[in-house]
């Protein structure tokens, strides 16, 4: 099975970012995404372009188009949420982001009504039904197939640094998990979802596709659901292991780091040196340190196994990081990196929120929105 990779300029940038909807009375999730839409219609009648379903009917998502620069896609995106607020606010429907809700339950939950996602639940049932989960997907143009999986297997090593500066899921139907990321390890239940396989060349990827559609596992290349994974059919890496970040301002910071250090690897690729890789069990070691403990995971950093805090390596990789963040017109953007560093990831103000209100888990409903609305961490 032949899988055409299309041609895409390098380096260039592309965010999904899913949005829950919020009741302004209770802070329990809204199933009124198709209102939301429906509000978001054109003159003409026609879908507003980048305001798309989900999974869940509590849920829009924006997906911007493909932009030389972060900045670029940060300010498309600024639009479509003053858009979807003024849809929403008659309705009195909040915006959130996270990549859970803190006391929602899943049973009261629907799917949107399309076959893909019928499928997907008749398949999986229980675990399906649970997956009331939100993220942030960034795509990074590569302009050469050739390049695709050396680049998936190195940002394998930054996994653990992308999900701690992303964990937002601390909670889980009203319960203090113990986890930064909750997400994480829920996701990873799906078939197909989960760490990526790290294939040496492009036909071992084919060859794999074409194994799981004839065994019937998926029907479509886009059903392979991995946390890093190429996207053939945009021309780019897509990395998806992030959960939805609580602000523009973090989802602009954390996709630099992704497109910087995309672009870092396709350069030590052009000089013809390798790229860092790991084995396996470390990869999948690193994921769990960081949906456990967030910014206080003890990461593996190598091959060799050499260990340290994930917060003390960030400023180390953000200093290595400023000539290609310059080049690529994203130093700002990933600068705010290390503002994510003192104000501390969402699942730490999450908790620290609840703390304060004395368990109430509303109040950190309600400071989720306020962040949102003031594009800032801590509201």
């Amino acid at each position: 099975m032949a899988i055409p990779f299309a041609d895409s300029p390098r380096g260039t940038v592309g965010i999904e970012w899913e949005i829950q909807l919020v009741d302004r009375d209770s802070g329990d999730l809204r199933q009124a995404a198709q209102a939301v839409l429906d509000a978001l219609k054109l003159p003409d009648g026609r879908a507003r372009p980048g305001v798309v379903q989900e999974f869940l009917v509590n849920t829009v998502e924006i997906v911007t188009d493909p932009f030389r620069s972060v900045r670029e896609a940060a300010e498309q995106i600024a639009s479509q949420l003053d858009a979807i607020r003024a849809a929403a606010d008659p309705l009195r429907i909040d915006l959130m982001a996270a990549g859970g809700h803190p006391f929602a339950r899943w049973e009261a939950q629907q799917v949107t009504d399309k076959e893909r996602y019928r499928r997907l639940v008749d398949r999986t049932r229980w675990w399906g039904r649970q997956m009331v989960i939100y993220g942030v997907h960034t795509h990074v143009g590569v302009e050469d197939r050739r390049k695709v999986l050396p680049i998936m297997r190195a940002l394998l090593s930054y996994l653990p640094h992308l999900q701690a500066l992303s964990a937002s899921s601390p909670y889980w139907g009203g319960q203090a998990t113990g986890y930064a990321s909750n997400r994480a390890l829920m996701f990873q239940q799906l078939p197909t979802a989960g760490l990526p396989i790290q294939f040496d060349d492009w036909s071992q990827l084919e060859g794999y596709v074409r194994d799981m559609v004839h065994t019937g596992v998926i029907d479509v290349f886009s059903e392979i659901r991995w946390d890093i994974r190429p996207s053939p059919k945009f021309g780019t890496v897509e990395v998806r292991v992030c959960d939805a970040l609580p602000t523009l301002r973090e989802v602009a910071a954390v996709s630099a780091l992704v497109q910087c250090l995309v672009e870092e690897f396709s350069d030590t690729l052009d000089a013809g040196d390798e790229l860092p890789w790991m084995p396996s069990w470390f990869v999948q070691e690193n994921k769990w340190r960081t949906a456990r403990y967030g910014m206080e995971a003890i990461i593996i950093l190598n091959a060799a196994g050499d260990e340290e805090l994930v917060t003390s390596h960030l400023p180390q990789v953000l200093a290595r990081l400023e000539k290609v963040a310059a080049r690529l017109g994203c130093l700002d953007e990933l600068a705010f990196v290390a503002e994510i560093l003192v104000a501390g990831a969402s699942y730490q103000r999450q908790l620290a929120q609840a703390e304060a209100a004395g368990g109430d888990l509303g109040a950190v409903v309600a400071s989720l929105v306020a962040e949102l609305a003031a594009n800032r961490p801590g509201g």
